[in-house]
């Protein structure tokens, strides 16, 4: 490579993952349900804390390779937050101005934090403008869109090399059921159920792919009706996970299964993983966690015994002021205790509400 600056910048990024810990598989308490495990596989304890530390890596990396980063080359980003946040993270490291362009409504945590990393920020009130603005921001600044929804699913790779499908299924090795019935995540750019969905043919598990979807997401209903354009109007409701229009990561030919999930069936599994395991976690967790429910009532009903894992997307405290807040909740018109009676319930008893 003729460039030093950017063997440099690739050296910075390698070093920088070197230090860096795997994250922690959570088991969840299921006391009623001896024949199933669940765990959470912790993105919350990246540096920057999320999932998207890993995607942000990947696409730094597959930027600088690929020749479309330089030393002065700023960089933009249309993100709801924890990507721009982890993206932030990397421009700081290689000296590189960051911009993020996101919608108006997202939480203020996000953008404190993504400024603590020497970010910048531009609001957009329609959410479906977000990449057109980042792409004018780039092609104004000379600067670089790094578009995780388009280049997210083939930026990691899939084989191996320490991603989160690897860790996963080594992280179970000594389990009780090494290989998990399913793995569920949401689709924020469709790039981690790429990797899982790849990873999992390419070693020839048995384990499908669950990607869940909140109420005012596009992804979904493409799913359904395969080939038919989908579009949602505004944002998902949670943060990080669903789009208003089809984005190119999103692969469905790789997914098992999708489950549309309320977004205050979300908002209240998130309170009910609090008193399980004792740690609070954002919106999409709670995606995950209740498509896991029904998942493993499935199980249940079909006597199926085996492990399940759900992905741990970033932590809780980002939205003290919104999905913790009860004054929040009300205002918005959500009631989260009838869901959060029927997932305590079926945690406790093992029996969901249509099997009573």
């Amino acid at each position: 490579m003729s460039n030093p600056w950017v063997r440099e910048a690739i050296a910075a990024i390698n070093a920088d993952f070197t230090r860096s810990a795997d994250t922690h598989l959570v088991a969840v308490p299921l006391p009623s349900l001896p024949q199933i495990r669940l765990y959470i596989k912790d993105e919350s304890t990246h540096i920057t804390g999320s999932l998207k530390h890993r995607l942000a890596r990947s696409l730094f990396l597959y930027a600088l390779c690929n020749g479309w980063i330089q030393r002065d080359t700023p960089i933009i980003e249309a993100s709801s937050g924890s990507t721009a946040i982890s993206e932030a993270y990397y421009a700081r490291l290689l000296g590189l101005r960051f911009i993020a362009v996101m919608s108006r409504s997202t939480s203020l945590e996000k953008i404190r934090r993504i400024t603590s990393y020497g970010g910048e920020c531009v609001l957009v009130d329609d959410p479906t403008q977000d990449r057109a603005k980042a792409r004018e921001l780039a092609l104004e600044l000379h600067g670089h869109f790094m578009d995780q929804f388009t280049f997210a699913e083939r930026a990691t790779d899939w084989r191996g090399n320490n991603n989160i499908a690897e860790s996963i299924f080594k992280q179970l090795k000594d389990e009780p059921y090494p290989i998990p019935q399913w793995i569920i995540c949401g689709a924020g750019t469709g790039g981690t159920a790429a990797t899982l969905g790849r990873y999992i043919r390419y070693c020839s598990y048995e384990t499908q792919v669950c990607v869940v979807d909140p109420e005012h997401s596009a992804y979904y209903t493409f799913y359904k009706n395969r080939g038919t354009c989908a579009t949602a109007t505004g944002g998902s409701g949670v943060e990080g996970i669903g789009r208003p229009q089809i984005e190119p990561s999103f692969l469905p030919e790789i997914i098992d299964h999708m489950i549309s999930v309320p977004n205050v069936a979300s908002y209240a599994a998130i309170h009910l993983l609090e008193e399980l395991v004792g740690k609070r976690y954002g919106g999409s967790t709670g995606t995950n966690f209740y498509g896991a429910c029904l998942l493993m009532a499935d199980m249940v009903r079909h006597n199926v015994s085996g492990s399940l894992v759900m992905l741990g997307c970033d932590s809780g405290e980002l939205y003290r002021d919104t999905y913790y807040n009860a004054q929040w909740l009300i205002d918005q018109g959500f009631e989260i205790e009838p869901y959060l009676e029927m997932m305590r319930r079926f945690i406790q008893s093992g029996f969901w509400k249509q099997d009573a």
